[in-house]
């Protein structure tokens, strides 16, 4: 079968019209006459590439890698051989030779093997190009993301003007390029995660994952895997492989937010990673080293903590490299309009209101509330206004807040010497009651922590463990302990 043979070469793509699945081929077909060669044939691409040269200039068909068919001459026959691979119809090789007599059994098998090269050729192709497509559009995708976030996060989100606010982002300036540790302390709902992102937006690692954990928001059981990751088997319920937010955060930043609620038992693998750089997932006995730079927020006082043994004294020096106290909003009240202001913009545009205006008395009105919940309970208060506003002038619920100051205990005048006076030893006599109360409850948590060790013979966990007997779990009884300066063995 030469050159001069073949009036017509095709390698022609199966659209599914012809030849929606292979098992319409049972074997070859030919045909007599070129009257049997469909048009349909034209229509496809030849496939690219050098292994699929090679094929074809084995079997001698020499057809240029920009076209579909190549014509010789008027063919007098055809012969129809599909490529297949791994039960997908891939392409079709139509031969058509100038001598009116059909191919015999040794040329058909012959150019079977090359119709079964050709397709695992194209296959190969075929995924290779879809995997490489796949991965392009994941990375676009990743890439519009990052810009999405970054276009929406940093000092525009900040909203205020005030002298304290100022202090904090010239602060934050200043730290940023650095690297190193920051602990981020004030009230709830003061604004700490927009710090960590505007920390981590100005740093050198940018570029990178800016990853955040609610520490107070996970079980005690879960809060070890959500931050190092696990092995698949680790323990009950862990069905695959999960990665930690430690590693997610490598060579960027991690946000851990209510730091101080991290139990105690976990506390010396976050120094270890903070000191040393490196941890091991639960269930690993490989060592993973990682290069993240921590932010950590809390409203606590971490200082009292440490002193009554529930936070870790050497982690606390460790966070505390560089702290930020941000401000609440009852001392920055010079913000309170421009927040307003936002907010309401923010809320209508959500709501697809139109509010032009904010009245005089409501603005007054606002700036004088101290606002115990901080930014958060003004955007929530915002919000509801604008539910229940009807036209284009802010309408706010302001008795709320009237009721809400009505509740609290009224002071006596401040000229009144005597009512001064009762009200002082009043509140000594409460103090000292208060000072006694807890005295007392300290000892009855002591005696009852004693006891149960006594009758458990000093052992704290287990079905007779002394945490089972108090009806609380093992981690809170060990934190109540070192509160205590209780120790297990003098019991044993």
């Amino acid at each position: 079968m030469g050159n001069a043979d073949v009036a017509l070469t095709y390698l022609g793509g199966l659209t599914g019209a012809r030849f929606p699945n292979v098992s319409e081929f049972e074997g070859q077909q030919q045909y007599q006459g070129s009257q049997s060669i469909s048009d349909q044939c034209f229509k496809g691409n030849i496939a690219k590439g050098l292994a699929l040269q090679a094929v074809l200039e084995k079997a001698a068909i020499l057809a240029p890698t920009d076209s579909t068919v190549l014509l010789h001459g008027e063919p007098k026959a055809g012969c129809d051989i599909p490529h297949a691979n791994l039960g997908r119809a891939l392409q079709l090789l139509a031969i058509g030779p100038t001598a009116e007599r059909p191919y015999d059994a040794d040329e058909i098998e012959f150019l079977s093997q090359v119709a079964s090269q050709i397709a695992i050729a194209i296959d190969k192709a075929l995924a290779h190009d879809e995997v490489f497509e796949e991965r392009n559009k994941l990375a676009q995708e990743k890439l519009y993301l990052e810009e999405e976030i970054r276009s929406e996060m940093g000092f525009e989100q900040i909203i205020g003007r005030s002298p304290a606010l100022k202090h904090v982002l010239e602060l934050v300036e200043t730290v940023a390029p650095s690297g190193s540790t920051v602990l981020l302390l004030g009230e709830t709902g003061t604004g700490k995660e927009l710090i960590a992102r505007a920390i981590h937006e100005r740093s050198r690692r940018k570029e990178r994952n800016f990853v955040k954990l609610n520490c107070a928001a996970i079980p005690t059981g879960l809060l070890e895997s959500e931050l190092f990751g696990h092995e698949k088997g680790a323990f009950t319920g862990a069905i695959s492989q999960r990665i930690g937010r430690m590693e997610l955060a490598d060579q960027g930043t991690l946000f851990l937010d209510e730091v101080g609620d991290i139990p105690t038992e976990i506390q010396p693998k976050l120094l270890r990673v903070l000191q040393e750089r490196e941890f091991e997932r639960l269930g690993s006995t490989q060592t993973r080293k990682v290069d993240l730079r921590l932010v950590a927020a809390t409203n606590r006082d971490l200082e009292e903590m440490v002193a009554d043994r529930e936070f870790r004294t050497d982690l606390y020096y460790r966070l505390n490299v560089f702290p930020i106290r941000i401000p609440p909003l009852r001392d920055r009240k010079e913000d309170i309009p421009l927040l307003v202001s936002y907010f309401v913009r923010k809320c209508a545009k959500q709501m697809q209101k139109r509010i032009d205006a904010i009245p005089a008395s409501v603005m007054k009105g606002l700036t004088a509330w101290d606002w115990p919940g901080n930014i958060r309970e003004l955007e929530n208060f915002i919000e509801r206004a604008v539910i229940l506003t009807r036209g284009k002038s802010l309408e706010a619920p302001l008795e709320e807040l009237r009721n809400s100051r009505k509740d609290e205990p009224v002071q006596p005048s401040a000229s009144n010497t005597e009512g001064d006076i009762a009200r002082i030893v009043k509140e000594t006599v409460a103090s000292l009651k208060g000072i006694s109360a807890k005295s007392e409850r300290v000892k009855k948590q002591h005696d009852e922590i004693v006891r149960a060790l006594t009758e458990c013979k000093g052992r704290v966990a287990g079905a007779d463990g002394a945490a089972l007997h108090l009806g609380i779990i093992r981690t809170t009884l060990i934190s109540r302990m070192k509160r205590l300066g209780i120790s297990p063995y003098d019991y044993v």
